[in-house]
């Protein structure tokens, strides 16, 4: 009985981890509000990686790439992120001055993170979109990512209860029936009936065109998971030094005001 009762416990703790629902990962870029106006020329941002609705934060190293696209034309922010915490953990910020109207779309590609508890490497291709002094147009050109959702509602200006639309790309193309978890960044303000309740999760149609209506004022994210057509090596675990699987997620950021 002695030697039956640690695998038993082993095997139990197997079947919890088996049938628990896994968390959902976003990459976050997270403006300070959601637009820009001439009493707030500057804005910061926010860089992470988490669970968005638990708040539940995971370590961000600096990414592999990071900017803003302006009218057909980026620039590079990596060197200018700097470190930060957020919910606890590893993040960056970032002060931009906007000069002109328009519509900024800020982005990130994180190095690659290592998710033991999926056996996978997760690469968040994440974006935001602010508009500054009156300007709205150019919220929806792709950037070219090698993945990303392109916004099919305007971004910006939108009310609790609108319909977020989006169309689902990698590398340049629609991603038919592409599986999008959908999160508020809910900062403690509500609580979850169930588990399922944490993740919201929708399918895009044969075009790669997905809809959603945030029932909430806040920001929401929409993360659509493809698997890469590449293996990474595990970075720790059992498994280190093994090729595994890569999920590639194309993250978009939106923010929904409350009514007034």
């Amino acid at each position: 009985m002695t030697s039956f009762l640690p695998r038993l416990a082993v095997v139990a703790a197997l079947v919890f981890a088996l049938a628990a629902p896994a968390w959902a990962h976003f990459g976050m870029i997270i403006p300070k509000a959601p637009v820009a106006d001439m009493d707030q020329k500057s804005l910061t941002l926010e860089f992470s990686f988490s669970h968005p609705f638990g708040g539940e934060g995971m370590n961000l190293v600096r990414p592999k790439a990071a900017g803003v696209a302006f009218e057909g034309q980026t620039t590079d922010l990596r060197d200018a992120l700097v470190p930060a915490k957020v919910m606890d953990h590893d993040a960056f910020t970032l002060n931009y001055a906007f000069k002109r109207p328009g519509v900024y779309t800020f982005f990130m590609e994180p190095e690659p993170y290592w998710e033991p508890a999926e056996d996978v490497s997760i690469i968040h291709y994440t974006k935001v979109s602010v508009a500054a002094f009156g300007g709205d147009e150019g919220w929806d050109e792709p950037l070219g990512l090698k993945t990303e959702i392109v916004p099919m509602l305007r971004p910006f200006g939108n009310w609790a209860g609108n319909t977020f639309v989006g169309q689902v790309l990698l590398d340049g193309k629609p991603v038919p029936g592409a599986e999008v978890e959908v999160e508020l960044y809910n900062q403690g303000r509500f609580a979850m009936p169930t588990e399922y309740n944490e993740t919201q999760v929708v399918k895009a149609d044969a075009q790669g065109v997905f809809a959603f209506t945030c029932p909430q004022p806040g920001w929401w994210g929409f993360a659509a998971l493809s698997e890469a057509d590449y293996t990474l090596p595990a970075a720790s675990g059992p498994d280190k030094g093994k090729d595994k699987g890569v999920e590639l997620g194309a993250v978009f950021w939106t923010y929904m005001a409350p009514w007034q």
